[in-house]
């Protein structure tokens, strides 16, 4: 699919904000050193940097899941539900990002708030293992457990979105993938923020010879994600096969211009429609950086991607239930 533009220039403030950030906090995030003193530093200014920019929607009210911590697979995160949001009839599964290494369902709590207040359902935000302590699959086996565990509490697949930014956007394609190589059915719909796709960074390097990214290289990035790959970039559930995703389900996928994987975004709408998928969306907006969507105080681009978001989650369920299972007026 082409990729789609909702416009030809991003807004003032983002063309400001990816400015700045590339003068400011890139230079930030290749000075800290990628040992585990330098990742919870890391982790500390991307809670705060998150917390300021992009907080989460007051009245929201969040029950946590905390199992005890063992080395087995767990469904752990948070129920997020915006004051407002009564619908019960579906659920999204929400897989944070940030090289699975450095965010947690806390940090992202201004995106899934908003996804709830929106579509008006709950949302699970699901944790996993984080590396380097951590390394593959952890965190694969983590989001396996969290969808699991929601088919278990009764929530049906045609009934779940899954959705995911950045790393969590290639958990959330990687579970899709699993689930169709089974042979079980799939969630209704997937959205993909930002996602890796190529954990080399091969592609993001060729991006960004066209178009620098301002938040970080593609040979840093692939330091960072190489503390959870840690060399097995050729395994099935990091490189991906798309031999049966002619079933993949309705997939909306996001990236910013202004970002390296952008190129991954493409690549991955271009395997699954070669494979056969039939509902695939792709919308790079302009002049946006990585997983704009979590920062709506920046830009105003944000509130905007979140609505489309909802609209196609919305659009998605619809499509998938029956018709005992919609909410009045629909």
């Amino acid at each position: 699919m082409r990729p789609q533009k909702s416009r030809r220039r991003g807004s003032l403030r983002s063309r400001v904000t990816a400015t700045t950030t590339a003068l400011a906090f890139r230079p930030l995030t290749h000075a800290i050193p990628l040992t585990p003193t330098g990742v919870g530093a890391t982790r500390r200014i991307a809670a705060t940097t998150m917390a300021l920019f992009g907080p989460p929607l007051r009245g929201s009210r969040i029950v946590r899941l905390d199992p005890p911590l063992t080395s087995a697979p767990t469904a752990r995160g948070e129920w997020v539900r915006a004051r407002g949001a009564d619908r019960d009839d579906a659920v999204v599964l929400y897989v944070h990002g940030s090289a699975y290494a450095i965010c947690s369902s806390r940090t992202h709590r201004g995106i899934t708030t908003r996804l709830s207040a929106l579509t008006g359902l709950p949302v699970f935000s699901c944790d996993y293992r984080l590396a380097p302590r951590h390394r593959f699959p952890s965190a694969a086996d983590d989001v396996r457990a969290a969808y699991d565990w929601l088919l278990r509490e009764g929530h049906d697949p045609d009934r779940i979105v899954l959705a995911g930014d950045s790393a969590g956007g290639h958990l959330a394609v990687d579970l899709t993938l699993e689930l169709l190589r089974e042979g079980r059915v799939p969630p209704a719909a997937v959205v993909a923020l930002s996602p890796v796709v190529d954990l080399t960074m091969s592609l993001a390097a060729a991006r960004e010879r066209i178009q620098p990214d301002p938040m970080i290289s593609a040979a840093r990035a692939a330091r960072l994600l190489d503390l959870y790959a840690a060399g097995h970039h050729d395994h099935l559930r990091l490189r991906f096969s798309f031999d049966e995703a002619d079933r993949f389900p309705p997939t909306l996928v996001h990236a910013g211009s202004r970002e390296m994987l952008a190129a991954d975004a493409v690549e991955l709408v271009r395997q699954l429609e070669t494979a056969g998928a039939h509902d695939c969306e792709l919308r790079v907006w302009p002049d946006q950086m990585h997983v704009f969507q979590a920062f709506p105080r920046l830009v105003p681009e944000a509130a905007v991607a979140l609505e489309e978001i909802a609209d196609f989650v919305t659009d998605r369920l619809t499509a998938a239930a029956p018709a005992a299972a919609l909410p009045k007026g629909a």
